[in-house]
């Protein structure tokens, strides 16, 4: 399995490097391109779950 590199839109995201996965900011975890769902158009992060998508979220208000 090889990691891609994506772009991150608001709706979509776009492969800029062909791979299998790409990995959660939040807790490192592989997240399958077919079961991406959370990810920050702005950070360009993606994120395993909507759990890991609100701590970061909770992460950054505090800065």
């Amino acid at each position: 399995m090889k990691e891609a590199k994506l772009k991150f839109k608001p709706a979509n995201f776009e492969i800029i490097n062909p791979g299998d996965y790409v990995l959660c900011k939040v807790s490192g975890k592989k997240i399958k391109l077919s079961e991406l769902k959370y990810w920050n158009v702005e950070l360009q992060e993606a994120y395993f779950s909507y759990v890991e998508a609100a701590e970061r979220f909770n992460q950054l208000k505090k800065k």
